[in-house]
């Protein structure tokens, strides 16, 4: 069926068929683009990756830890996030370069060798004070022919996989590093407290000490009493001792003469006056040593009492379990013993001055019995003179033992007087050290109470928000975004318009012939390109709502700036035919072009963004985001525009010179 629309660059008439396909051009195009590049994260199990782990574990603190297994496990399972995952294959170097090249594979992920010591370093270096942390990386590889998108989407993936196992590294070092916290603040309460006992028990120590000098001095002065009295003690001892050697010699002298008047007496030619004379002289040597023994008997008696008192003045000031003080005894006990020997002794000479003075009487009629006697009486003495010089010798061993006491307790005093001085330099230092203590445990009181605390859920929670401080909660589901859908419709549109004025006229062949007015001819000449237009908004709204799902009120207006947008760009795309002829098709385009370039992606030039928010697609652009009454009236603007400058076009068109007249002629 032929219609009355004049085809361009041909004089066959434009046909219905012709018309449909101009019709359904741009619902084709934008149902397979906006088929194609929707949501394509729903899809990604069409793609096949490879996955090529070259990761050596690492083992901490006896935990085998392969983090490279972890994270090719993270992308095969895939996140919750996402509606579809790749088709992840576990490979090695040789088959993913095969896959690759051959593309089986879009992509291939590669975890290095040193995976798992990277991604682990920096908790090592928190945990061992030294070593150098490293950042751990993978790598993505997609073939040099893959499409557009591909790289984009695999890298994304990998990216996000990785940024999720080092978010969880991140975490599991925050919370041992606070735990940390926590633990160096419990610890140093705990060297506090003990600072604190330590203090107390320095600064008891220091009191103990400041009492020890008056019990040293005390003890100085009471040891050199003891030395005194030892040294007088020895003194005395040793005279005794002397006088004791000096009656051992009285009585042995006495013995001998005992014993040589009882041999003279028994001899043949002795008589009695010889005897007598004897007697007396023995009498009188009895009598004599009587009198030696008793007054040495006396003597010991004094000096073993006196003794027995420094023997109790020892034993108050050294105690019962001192060597010394027994020894004294000792002493003291032998001198006693002496003593009653002497005095023995003594009643012994006293009998032998009786038996004397019996003999000196009654040496006639008993000379045997005198003689017998006084050998008796010589056998006693030579026996006393031998007690007393073994008396003697233990009197002379008391008085050195007394000499070395008074040298030890002079030795004892002195030390004390030492102890004294250096009890007080104790107790000084003591008392600085529990200064010192008590300064100690007040820092680490607040050294604790400055330090942060927390218990494992808060260390989580905190950990959680400090290896990941910042989120965003955009929603993007899609690679493209949600403008996507209106820049692919305003651009088809617009391409639609273009394909109206490829197939009909901007204006009549008979533009110079026509009686109708210019901007007759040009209204009629747009009239079935925006009707087409029209037509072409709201097949393309329809497909949009298949795929996007629009309620009613926004599809309503998506559905009516379409329509707009496809009669304003109709009028635009006839404006630039009409004007420059085949080159105005050239310049739309450019413009397609341009509206796609600066429709993609915010980082194009200023003056490419300039250009683009020139163009009549940028009102329909704005408008199909969301309704919008300005972008709508900039469409209309645009399609008023158009019509002057087509009508413009057509009245210049109609004027011609004589020459031009001729040649068609």
């Amino acid at each position: 069926m032929n219609l009355s629309i004049e085809r361009a660059r041909s004089r066959k008439p434009v046909t219905l068929l012709t018309i449909i396909g101009v019709l359904l051009l741009p619902a084709i195009i934008g149902g397979i683009l906006v088929a194609a590049l929707q949501n394509p994260t729903e899809r990604l199990d069409s793609m096949t990756a490879a996955i090529v782990n070259l990761d050596d574990p690492v083992t901490i603190n006896d935990q085998y830890t392969p983090l490279g297994r972890q994270l090719a496990a993270g992308l095969v399972e895939g996140s919750d996030d996402m509606d579809s995952n790749l088709t992840w294959v576990i490979s090695n170097e040789k088959d993913a370069a095969a896959g690759l090249a051959d593309g089986n594979y879009q992509a291939v992920v590669t975890i290095p060798a040193e995976f798992s010591a990277a991604a682990t370093s920096a908790g090592q270096t928190i945990a061992n004070g030294s070593g150098t942390p490293e950042q751990a990386t993978i790598e993505v590889t997609t073939p040099d022919d893959g499409l557009v998108a591909d790289d984009l989407i695999t890298s994304q993936i990998a990216s996000v996989a990785a940024s999720t196992m080092g978010t969880m590294l991140s975490e599991a070092t925050m919370e041992n590093v606070l735990v940390g916290f926590t633990t160096i603040g419990d610890q140093i309460g705990e060297a506090a407290s003990g600072a604190d006992q330590l203090a107390d028990g320095a600064r008891t120590a220091a009191d103990g000490a400041a009492a020890l000098p008056d019990g040293a001095t005390q003890l100085a002065s009471g040891a050199s009493q003891l030395g005194s009295g030892a040294s007088d003690l020895a003194a005395g001892l040793g005279t005794i001792a002397s006088g004791t050697r000096d009656a051992a010699n009285g009585a042995s002298a006495l013995g001998s003469g005992l014993t040589g008047g009882a041999a003279a007496m028994e001899a043949p030619d002795s008589d009695l006056n010889k005897l007598a004379g004897a007697a007396a002289t023995g009498a009188g040597y009895a009598q004599t040593t009587a009198d030696q023994t008793l007054n040495l008997a006396q003597s010991l008696g004094a000096n073993a009492e006196s003794l027995g008192t420094v023997v109790s003045d020892c034993y108050a000031s050294f105690g019962p379990e001192e060597t010394l003080c027994a020894d004294l005894a000792a002493a003291a006990t032998g001198i006693g013993a002496n003593a009653q020997s002497a005095g023995a002794a003594a009643e012994s000479a006293g009998y032998a001055n009786g038996y004397a003075g019996s003999v000196s009487t009654g040496v006639g009629a008993l000379p045997s019995a005198l003689a017998s006697q006084l050998r008796s009486a010589g056998e006693g003495a030579t026996g006393l003179a031998t007690g007393l010089n073994q008396l003697a010798d233990g009197t002379s061993q008391s008085a050195a033992g007394a000499s070395a006491l008074s040298t030890g307790a002079s030795g004892l005093s002195e030390g004390a007087t030492a102890l004294a001085d250096g009890a007080t330099t104790l107790a000084s230092g003591l008392d600085e050290l529990a200064t010192g203590n008590a300064d100690l445990a007040g820092g680490l009181h607040q050294a604790t109470e400055q330090l942060p605390s927390f218990n494992d859920e808060e260390s989580t929670s905190l950990a959680s928000v400090i290896a990941d401080p910042v989120s965003s909660n955009a929603q993007a589901n899609t690679i493209f975004g949600p403008t996507a859908i209106p820049l692919l419709a305003a651009v088809v549109l617009w391409l639609g318009g273009l394909a109206s004025f490829i197939v009909m006229r901007a204006h009549t062949a008979r533009t110079l012939t026509s009686r109708r007015s210019s901007a007759g001819l040009a209204l009629r000449a747009f009239w079935p390109a925006a009707a087409i237009g029209a037509g072409q908004g709201v097949l393309v709204a329809l497909i949009v709502q298949i795929v996007a799902s629009y309620d009613l009120a926004t599809w309503w207006a998506f559905a009516g700036t379409a329509v707009v947008a496809g009669v304003a760009f109709a009028a635009v795309n006839q404006a630039l035919v009409a004007i420059f002829g085949g080159a105005g098709r050239w310049i739309s385009a450019v413009i397609a072009v341009t509206a796609v370039a600066t429709g993609l992606i915010s980082t194009v030039p200023g003056w490419l963004a300039s250009i683009g928010a020139a163009l009549p697609t940028a009102p329909a652009f704005t408008g199909l985001i969301a309704a919008n009454g300005g972008a709508v009236a900039g469409l209309v603007v645009w399609a008023v525009l158009s019509l002057v400058a087509t009508t413009i076009a057509v009245a210049l068109r109609r004027t011609t010179s004589v020459k031009a007249v001729l040649a068609t002629a």
